[in-house]
């Protein structure tokens, strides 16, 4: 009788000893982060981000031409043509070609500042990247294509398509100065080609869709050249953004200045 007294008071202590060495440990441990649960996800996820925007345009400076065509419940077409030029996806000028009556417009983006020139008015006029530049286009779907820089990715699952296997990511924006503030996106996993995504307001409503098709070789590799924006609110209104006439372009800084404007044609 006294034996097991002995062996069950030595169990309570040895029970007690492991509890204490848990409470221990956990409160020693960090609490977990997103990015401590997956950190790979994360890495994965912005180098995927990364080369698919590499697949859209070039890194190095360069000019491209764009023709927007939106159609509305079959109504005839509105066609608007711009010129942009970019210097490292982060600053970026878009002149205004046709219609001969908004000519001489021109859009300028230095980050995620953005201002627009107009002939009539003395000073440039501050714009917002999510602003409606026409159709389903927003200022910032012109201006700046840099969702490396513009959101926190995070890779979702892979998904098939056809016979090809695509990455979904969701892109959260960084601040609630970019275009978008959630972006749905989807990459081909063999080459990084965008084909897909939904774009989505701060409160989680999906406003367009966009596809991403006829890849052609511009500047040393395919890229599409032609984005076809859906609106998923209302339905029944097209923007077509067709890209063209593309080449690199030595750009200098002076350029992306509110001063420089007047001088661009």
């Amino acid at each position: 009788m006294e034996s097991m007294t002995i062996r069950h008071s030595g169990v309570k202590t040895a029970l007690a000893l492991l509890l204490l060495t848990f409470s221990a440990w956990s409160a020693a441990a960090p609490a977990a982060t997103p990015a401590q649960e997956d950190p790979g996800n994360e890495a994965m996820a912005r180098m995927i981000v990364q080369k698919a925007d590499e697949v859209r345009f070039p890194a190095d400076s360069f000019q491209v031409d764009v023709a927007i065509t939106t159609t509305t419940n079959g109504d005839n077409p509105d066609v608007h043509k711009y010129r942009v030029l970019s210097k490292g996806n982060t600053n970026s000028v878009v002149m205004v070609t046709e219609p001969a009556s908004e000519r001489g417009q021109i859009i300028l983006m230095k980050g995620r500042d953005l201002w627009i020139f107009m002939p009539e008015v003395s000073q440039p006029i501050r714009l917002a990247l999510s602003q409606r530049l026409t159709g389903q286009v927003a200022n910032g779907d012109l201006a700046r294509a840099n969702f490396a820089a513009d959101y926190n990715p995070k890779l979702l699952r892979s998904e098939k398509i056809g016979d090809d296997s695509y990455f979904v990511l969701e892109l959260i924006g960084v601040d609630r100065g970019v275009t978008y503030q959630r972006v749905l996106y989807w990459v081909r996993e063999k080459d990084s080609w965008p084909y897909r995504a939904e774009f989505y307001s701060l409160s989680n409503r999906l406003l367009k869709t966009c596809k991403y098709e006829n890849y052609q070789t511009m500047e040393g590799r395919k890229r599409p050249t032609r984005l076809v924006m859906e609106d998923a609110l209302r339905g029944g209104e097209q923007s077509v953004l067709e890209y063209g006439s593309m080449k690199l372009r030595d750009l200098p800084d002076k350029i992306f200045t509110k001063d420089y404007l007047k001088k661009l044609d």
